[in-house]
């Protein structure tokens, strides 16, 4: 696999920081908020959370394999690679049994390189992966769920030709879904995932990819190739913690109103919070004028700010 140049393989590679983004974003309002550091030579942005067995280390090895397969796929369909273009053997379920003639649509367009992406995430991603372990196989296949959930949502997307729109005709290809929606569904495999014993190895590394897994709790079924798995339990990340480099949620910002997880019950661990006021200037008393332009007013607001102890 090879790239135009060595400056579009690295903007490939700095796209996969939306992994980053999108961790902060679904963790924002959990006590583990996704925080990141400097990373030095041979460490990881994510710091020494990684050297864990824990439920957030499945999210971060799944969603950085997710952005790597999501960012070359859209790469390849725009052009922007030298060995791979648009899918144009994508379609979507049932395709063959159709009849695109009578309907008027042809299938036409410019899919993205899904299988491109599953693959070049595959050899990227887990050939840093060493050892035989259960760590090594834990890490294996949360990488494999994150792509399984970009290449798994594809949908049909299409455009209409034809005077004024008529849509007499249209060209359908196949579409990613967004990034925003990868997240999301590996957010609930997070709150879903399976603590796991290690199963039976082979003795290769292609037999070692079909590890299987034993539930912690013989009561669970065996996790499914969706699943994240974990072996080892989180921290409680409410203090400051050197060994994974957490800094714990005293000055965190919580909710005094709500008794979920973003809740200043729950986010501040029992030891309270404090609240301050501050002032905000906000559009108000809002009116048309005609035409065509919106006036409003700078209207003094106070609000309420609410942090940990």
């Amino acid at each position: 696999m090879r790239f135009q140049s060595d400056d579009t393989y690295n903007r490939q590679l700095r796209r996969a920081k939306q992994a980053i983004l999108e961790c902060k974003y679904q963790f924002k309002s959990r006590r583990w908020n996704c925080p990141t550091y400097e990373s030095g030579r041979g460490s990881s942005v994510f710091g020494k959370i990684l050297q864990k067995g824990c439920r957030e280390t499945a999210f971060i090895y799944a969603i950085t394999s997710a952005a790597i397969s999501h960012a070359v796929a859209r790469a390849c369909a725009a052009g922007t690679i030298y060995t791979c273009s648009c899918d144009y053997s994508a379609k979507p379920p049932g395709y063959e049994t159709a009849s695109p003639g009578s309907n008027n649509w042809k299938w036409g367009g410019c899919s993205d390189n899904a299988k491109f992406g599953h693959k070049f995430g595959r050899r990227f991603v887990d050939v840093v992966e060493k050892g035989q372990d259960i760590r090594y196989m834990m890490n294996l296949h949360n990488n494999a769920a994150g792509r399984v959930h970009v290449t798994s949502e594809m949908s049909q997307a299409c455009k209409c030709h034809g005077m004024s729109g008529s849509c007499q005709i249209k060209t359908c290809w196949m579409k990613l879904p967004s990034f925003r929606k990868v997240g999301d569904l590996l957010k609930d495999r997070f709150d879903g995932a399976t603590r796991v014993l290690p199963g039976n190895a082979g003795s290769d590394r292609r037999r070692r990819r079909k590890f299987t897994f034993t539930p912690f709790d013989p009561n669970h079924k065996p996790p499914t190739k969706k699943d994240l798995v974990y072996f080892e339990k989180s921290p409680e990340f409410c203090n400051q913690n050197n060994g994974i480099g957490f800094k714990g949620t005293v000055g965190r910002e919580c909710n005094d109103t709500s008794l979920g997880l973003e809740g200043c019950d729950l986010m501040c661990c029992g030891r309270g919070h404090q609240s301050q006021s501050y002032m905000v200037l906000e559009r108000c008393n809002c009116t048309f004028r005609w035409c065509c332009e919106v006036m409003c007013e700078a209207c003094k607001v106070t609000k309420m700010r609410h942090t940990c102890l």
